[in-house]
């Protein structure tokens, strides 16, 4: 199974608009893959708190259907990394998966919103409930960003099935550590798969931490970013997850 990454710069000054057609075309160089994840509200910047409410869109807004279009004519998975979702009178930190024909198959808001020098939590709506989607490879969980520091959401989606982790992010440099950790052990102790997504660059004077990273059941990171814009590309072997499973089986002994 052929996956990737695409780790984005966030520039100030660049619009949406001029954003989303740049990282469509480096979707376009991945024809052939099966599995694509981008960072979190990338779009838009995380920081560009000021922007949030002024480019939110509905479910079925113009990001998520221009990259069901790309999924569709690239025939692969495509993780879309999260926008700001427009629900009513609620905004949300909204990630999106598409299948090979460029169907969604799943929308999972943000649990946990972010509040350390953050107005995120002010101005969002967390999400309700672990979101695990049943794809071709099996059944994989979606999370965000500051989610990752919350072990207990991704017990709750190994009980629901999931096999691989897709987690999108846009996390600091200044926490980088936390984030490398973080990315191996939940892989580790879940005996999944993870893939993340994280954004580079300086925006509103954050400078983010990248580093995206594939992670093996056995908590091995056998693909990872640095701190510049670029894709990881690695091919992992689903069969890895039972094998380990049934070889090392920690799952079968908890207690709790």
């Amino acid at each position: 199974m052929k996956v990737a990454s695409i780790q984005v710069e966030i520039k100030d000054g660049e619009t949406k608009e001029e954003r989303i057609i740049r990282v469509g075309q480096k979707l376009d160089e991945l024809e052939g893959y099966d599995l694509i994840i981008l960072p979190e509200i990338w779009a838009t910047g995380y920081f560009s708190f000021d922007n949030y409410i002024k480019e939110a869109e509905t479910i079925n807004g113009s990001f998520v259907q221009f990259f069901s279009e790309k999924a569709r004519k690239l025939g692969a998975y495509v993780h879309a990394g999260s926008f700001v979702e427009k629900e009513g009178s609620k905004y949300y930190n909204t990630s999106v998966l598409f299948n090979r024909e460029g169907k969604l198959i799943g929308k999972s808001r943000k649990i946990h919103l972010f509040r350390y020098g953050s107005a995120e939590g002010e101005i969002l709506t967390p999400g309700e409930k672990p979101i695990v989607v049943q794809t071709e490879f099996g059944k994989v969980g979606l999370s965000t960003c500051y989610d990752l520091r919350f072990p207990e959401l991704y017990r709750s989606q190994v009980d629901q099935g999931a096999k691989i982790f897709l987690v999108t992010s846009a996390w600091p440099h200044q926490r980088l550590e936390h984030w490398k950790i973080l990315n191996v052990v939940r892989a580790l102790e879940n005996q999944c798969f993870l893939i993340s997504s994280n954004c580079v660059g300086t925006t509103r004077n954050v400078l983010m931490g990248g580093h995206s990273q594939v992670v093996d059941p056995w908590g091995t990171v056998i693909a990872s970013a640095g701190e510049f814009e670029t894709i990881v590309k690695t091919e992992i072997n689903l069969d890895q997850i039972d094998y380990i499973r049934e070889m090392f089986p920690q799952l079968k002994h908890r207690v709790l």
